[in-house]
């Protein structure tokens, strides 16, 4: 189904006119960013410009922009197979224009093969790569290694570690705090990074439609325990804005994280926001 926004390509455009003297990272809504460094690559995390199922997940922000008007990336990195991670109409028409590779775990390969993206859009299989825990990607002037991540509701999720000569990112897709992030903090220096925040709500289950208690994100104290593991400067908190019934108050971390050493600061953003490595 063809994406609209109402925003023009406004975004696409100021993405595409920067010249960051290090790396500048945009928030895209709900779990996406894109990371633009100074040599001009550019890695898309987790983009998703659809709508939701309504009225089950009724999308809260606007849709930023048209996939179609983007027209340079080097890649998109997928967390884990969710719908608002992996999505079809938001991903392959970047794969068509641009060339760039899709990286994922299986279960999110498994996704592009059963939706036929090759089949539907100009996409080639030699643009889709599986990656897995422990593997590390070369693209560009950004070195990404690819970590465990805490999702017990995902089928195999990964988190992404991208390094740069100006910092070093970090994007958990939507994991919750555990075990597995401990390691992440020890063995990296990481500048800025992203952890999805939410609240519990009464959300239609998608087989019956029923209202069920749903809790799909860590809430304020569990965002500030995976930033503690992960040791991050900056926390920088997402998918707060995104599904009806599941927003949250990121501004509520400041007072979850005051007489922690970890985070050091706080990054809020909002939707079209630039942050700078």
């Amino acid at each position: 189904m063809p994406i609209h926004s109402d925003w023009g390509d406004w975004l696409p455009r100021t993405i595409a006119e920067a010249r960051p003297t290090g790396v500048a990272i945009w928030y895209l809504g709900c779990n996406g960013f894109v990371l633009k460094a100074n040599d001009g690559t550019t890695i898309f995390i987790d983009p998703y410009l659809g709508t939701g199922d309504p009225p089950r997940t009724v999308r809260m922000v606007p849709v930023p922009f048209e996939p179609n008007d983007i027209r340079a990336a080097d890649a998109i990195l997928a967390t884990h197979e969710h719908t608002d991670h992996v999505h079809a109409s938001s991903q392959a028409p970047i794969l068509a224009n641009t060339g760039a590779t899709f990286y994922g775990p299986d279960a999110s390969i498994t996704v592009t093969d059963r939706e036929n993206w090759t089949g539907e859009w100009d996409v080639a299989a030699e643009q889709f790569a599986k990656i897995g825990e422990g593997e590390s990607i070369e693209l560009g002037s950004f070195s990404v290694a690819v970590e465990p991540a805490n999702d017990p509701d995902a089928d195999h999720p990964v988190s992404y570690v991208l390094e740069h000569e100006a910092g070093t990112f970090y994007h958990g897709g939507d994991t919750k705090p555990g075990a597995v992030l401990d390691p992440i903090g020890d063995r990296y220096d990481i500048d800025l990074g992203v952890l999805a925040l939410g609240s519990a709500g009464m959300i239609p289950d998608k087989e019956t439609r029923e209202p069920t208690r749903t809790h799909w994100y860590a809430d304020e104290n569990g965002v500030i325990e995976a930033a503690r593991s992960l040791q991050l400067d900056r926390l920088l908190p997402s998918h707060w804005d995104m599904w009806k019934g599941l927003t949250a108050d990121p501004t509520a971390l400041f007072e979850h994280a005051r007489s922690f050493e970890h985070p050091r600061t706080l990054e809020i953003v909002e939707i079209g926001d630039r942050v700078d490595l």
